[in-house]
């Protein structure tokens, strides 16, 4: 018996919305703890900056790099199972993390699919711990926490686009909420069970917490709309396969999955993709090395470990205030300026660790950093789909999460990289933050206003070919000489 769908705007979207809060908050906002174990991990595997800081790197790049794998999977099984299986294969990961004992099979088990081998276990006999004698056996596949986050998270946004069409830029701003309230709670909730458990046992706990994704993936019911993903219970009948030995007709299917057609034909989804690509490189550094900056200047690890809760709690009640701000009609041709705005002002922001490292200053830097976060979070999704389509939003987001990952994957070593260069000179860090956030941000701008420069005149064009006057004839032959008019000018364009 086919399953009922649910309708737009209805009382189950709140419901929908509820459950886009938990799972942003369970998997965007976990990133911002990974500083938390940085330390730790440092001291553990005795490693430098750069070796650990591709830990932190390579789990965020993979919690966006899915995206393109999500894409399909939403488009072949709906948001629901993509959801589940996320929570799933997020709970796997952090489980085989807790039982690595080299900081290369960690890189694994955070990034990719793997079977640990020998070399694994030889290492595993030097770490006496107490974890030793329940090691993964050989061969145990290890899963991947950062594709089962991706998974959870962009099947909950791209339904949540369909679920909500009039109130779409309110529904987005107070699902970003959940970021807020992971930012908040995970730094706290790492270090109490940090200081309990040591890291392989909260990565235990980590896993246990995963699992509520699959709860929240259980709420996505399909919604009735022509274009939902939901909908559809296969591939498109019109889809034909390419036929076996084809590599044309495969390499167009999968440029198509990766959105390279939007990415060609549109210009402003360039601009964003670019800019969000560019900006990303910048973004990401103060969640990682903020906590190690602060401990480093004699700050008191559990009041370094309070700042990015500063900042999560803070947005708790920005994120709203700029959604409800951006959602009003005025701002609707606007909001990719104002994104734009608030990307350079988080790119000066991050000028200020640099002048002091006194924790009344940081703190005072973690609220005005929440800020322009909140108006960049609330607006990131809206912006998108601002620009293209809702039938192109899914694979428009993958590709522009797997630029993304790329970003992410190479921001945290390069500046490990920089901290050895220069004896652990943080400062340069957030000069290296602010440099990538601002030029992004004057990118972002000038294109956007030369676009809307440019389509404002091929609007006027467009107006006076309309309105210009008939050439001077008789009888019948004005109607032909106006249409021979319109036509030359048409063409001519």
């Amino acid at each position: 018996m086919p399953q009922a769908l649910e309708l737009a705007e209805g009382s189950w979207a709140w419901v929908v919305l509820l459950a886009s809060v938990v799972t942003e908050a369970l998997t965007l906002g976990f990133p911002t703890c990974l500083g938390i174990f940085f330390t730790e991990l440092q001291h553990e595997f005795q490693a430098s900056n750069s070796e650990t800081s591709w830990f932190p790197s390579i789990m965020i790049a993979m919690l966006h790099a899915g995206g393109p794998l999500c894409s399909i999977l939403v488009g072949r099984f709906g948001c629901r199972v993509t959801a589940m299986a996320g929570g799933v294969l997020a709970c796997l990961g952090m489980v085989a993390s807790s039982f690595s004992y080299t900081l290369s099979q960690l890189y694994v088990s955070a990034g990719f699919f793997t079977e640990r081998g020998r070399e694994g276990e030889r290492e595993g006999e030097k770490h006496q711990c107490d974890f030793a004698s329940h090691a993964l056996p050989t061969g145990d596949p290890a899963r991947n926490p950062g594709l089962g986050l991706c998974f959870s998270f962009q099947s909950t946004i791209t339904v949540l686009g369909f679920y909500f069409t009039h109130r779409r830029v309110l529904a987005n701003a107070l699902a970003s909420v959940g970021v807020s309230l992971g930012i908040t709670l995970w730094p706290l909730l790492a270090r109490y069970l940090l200081e309990e458990l040591g890291w392989r046992g909260t990565f235990l706990i980590f896993s246990g917490v995963f699992l509520h994704c699959c709860v929240c993936g259980a709420i996505l019911r399909p919604v009735a709309t022509s274009t939902a993903p939901e909908a559809r219970k296969g591939p498109s009948p019109t889809t034909k396969r390419p036929a076996p030995g084809c590599p044309a007709a495969c390499v167009r299917r999968t440029l198509r999955y990766l959105a390279f057609d939007i990415l060609w034909h549109n210009a402003g989804y360039r601009v964003f993709t670019l800019g969000v690509t560019w900006m990303i490189l910048g973004f990401s550094l103060p969640h990682v090395f903020l906590v190690p900056y602060a401990m480093q200047h004699g700050v008191d690890e559990h009041k370094a470990a309070l700042l990015i809760s500063i900042i999560g709690f803070s947005n708790i009640f920005l994120r709203p205030m700029a959604g409800l701000v951006a959602g009003r009609q005025g701002f609707t041709g606007y909001r990719k300026y104002l994104f734009s705005l608030s990307i350079l002002l988080n790119g000066l922001t991050n000028l200020v660790c640099i002048a002091s490292s006194d924790f009344r200053v940081l703190v005072g830097y973690c609220l005005a950093y929440s800020v322009s976060m909140s108006v960049i979070g609330a607006l990131f999704f809206q912006v998108l789909m601002d620009i293209v389509p809702m039938d192109q939003f899914s694979r428009a987001l993958g590709l522009c999460t797997i630029l993304e990952s790329i970003s992410i994957l190479v921001s945290p070593p390069m500046a490990g990289f920089l901290l050895d260069s220069t004896d652990n000179n943080f400062s340069y860090v957030f000069y290296m933050s602010s440099f990538f956030l601002i030029s992004a941000a004057l990118f972002m701008c000038g294109s956007f206003c030369a676009l809307r420069k440019k389509e404002k005149q091929a609007s006027q064009a467009r107006g006076e070919a309309a309105l210009e006057p008939a050439l001077p004839g008789e009888g019948t032959d004005s109607s032909e000489k106006r249409l021979w008019t319109e036509t030359m000018y048409v063409t001519s364009v």
